[in-house]
């Protein structure tokens, strides 16, 4: 049997391993996670009203207890925990799944202010990532600007926006929903540096902004103007068209008086989060202009929007992962149809899947082709990965080196422990733990 470790329980990591399995009877795949929950940004950066994504984790649940898959969460690779080396030397082959860990900057003066935020933190915090900060976020903040307009600006401009009400019932941690209960926040500001018809969400993401009870959404049709495509998008591809609909449909509406206001907005760089009394008072932005070549230039002139809250999203990139190469300008580690390249030359018996193979592109389902392209490439390599000596079961030499895995049975007391909180908590279903104490502890009582 060839022994292949898959290293991360995401979807590039599910599908990696589900490959392997149906593609080739003689292989037994071990996925591990730094965490003791599997599924990764499905289970930690999908919205939580997001409940037909969420759904996802029962196929993805399915490969994970297949026969010969095993999932073994609470091991680290690389950074104090099981060296890359030794992982190598326990299996034939092993798949990193890792994604992209850390967030875009902007790089500009004020950024690090208290109040000024990654989206992913928020994302974190509101989906009770163990490593997320308790900070709160939102005491305090009366007006909020979101800087970037792909799907991830549209799910956190949407939580923000949403009522106690609509969230009770999803799995968002009790300290985030009693937060966000409390919020003050009346106006939310989604700033794209370009136009309507450049912008990155998708239109059923956008849309559904359109539909929050006690909200609305009000579109400056004089700055969507700027865009040369807004009089008449027929000329623009499908995605883009139907978004620059739907936004110029909004910006025809009276506006009504609703409890919450959210502004989308464009052709807004932004240069300085500004301060006030140390902590975030706004963000000065320079307008831009299309340059004609479906890019954006300064005009010089700027423009000031007062907020308490600023939440950048501008994209996700890989982090280096000790013993693997690393293409800094890229986020992702060298590979060769799915096998890692040291230094030029393929290295036997690693291979990459997912965002840290082709950086943070596409949606869930491009993992799919990407894992299956990894997936060959080490089926193709299989004769001579055999011919390595690595124990019969790794597991006691993970744990020799200090891991403490959580098998699928620990996994399923947490799922347990989240369902009685949920029905503790009169909440209609499952509440996530949000904290590692709680989540190994319940991990405890399935082992």
């Amino acid at each position: 049997m060839l022994r292949v470790a898959v290293v991360g329980s995401g979807p590039s990591g599910v599908y990696t391993a589900q490959g392997l399995v149906q593609q080739d009877a003689a292989v037994l795949v071990d996925v591990l996670d730094r965490l003791p929950c599997p599924y990764g940004l499905v289970r930690y950066g999908v919205a939580p009203d997001h409940e037909k994504i969420k759904s996802l984790q029962g196929s993805l649940r399915t490969v994970l207890e297949h026969e010969r898959v095993r999932f073994l969460g609470g091991v680290q690779v690389g950074g104090g925990g099981v060296p890359a080396a030794r992982l190598r030397e326990l299996y034939h082959a092993v798949v990193y799944c890792v994604g992209a860990a850390t967030d875009r900057h902007l790089g500009i003066p004020g950024e690090d202010l208290p109040g000024s935020f990654s989206a992913t933190a928020f994302v974190s915090w509101y989906s009770a990532h163990p490593d997320a900060a308790a900070d709160g976020f939102v005491p305090g903040a009366r007006s909020a600007v979101v800087i970037g307009v792909g799907n991830v600006a549209v799910d956190v401009t949407r939580i923000l926006a949403r009522g106690a009400a609509e969230l009770s019932p999803t799995d968002m941690p009790q300290a985030a929903l009693t937060a966000l209960a409390a919020s003050r926040v009346t106006d939310i500001h989604m700033v794209g540096r370009r136009g309507p018809s450049q912008a990155r969400f998708t239109t059923k993401e956008l849309r559904e902004l359109g539909g929050l009870p006690d909200a609305e959404v009000i579109v400056d049709p004089r700055e969507t103007a700027l865009d040369p495509a807004w009089a008449d998008p027929s000329g623009l591809p499908a995605a883009q068209r139907r978004n620059v609909e739907v936004l110029r449909d909004w910006a025809e509406h009276p506006v009504r008086g609703a409890a919450r206001r959210i502004r989308p907005r464009f052709f807004l760089r932004p240069v300085e989060v500004l301060a006030d009394g140390g902590r975030v008072g706004g963000v000065r932005f320079e307008r831009t202009r299309p340059d004609g070549r479906g890019g954006v230039t300064g005009t010089g002139r700027f423009e000031e929007i007062g907020a308490q809250l600023v939440l950048r999203s501008v994209g996700y990139r890989g982090v280096p992962l000790e013993g693997l190469p690393f293409d800094a300008a890229t986020g992702t580690v060298p590979h060769l149809a799915g096998r890692v390249v040291r230094g030029g030359v393929v290295a036997p018996g690693e291979y990459v899947a997912g965002w840290i193979k082709r950086g943070p592109t596409g949606v869930i389902g491009t993992n799919r082709p990407c894992a299956k392209e990894t997936v060959a490439s080490l089926l193709e390599d299989a004769d001579v990965l055999a011919r390595k000596e690595v124990p019969a079961d790794p597991l006691a030499a993970l744990r020799a080196t200090g891991a403490e895995p959580v098998e699928w049975a620990g996994w399923r007391a947490i799922e347990r422990a989240e369902a009685e909180l949920g029905a503790r908590l009169g909440r209609g279903g499952v509440v996530k733990l949000p904290d590692w104490e709680s989540l190994l502890a319940a991990a405890r009582t399935g082992a």
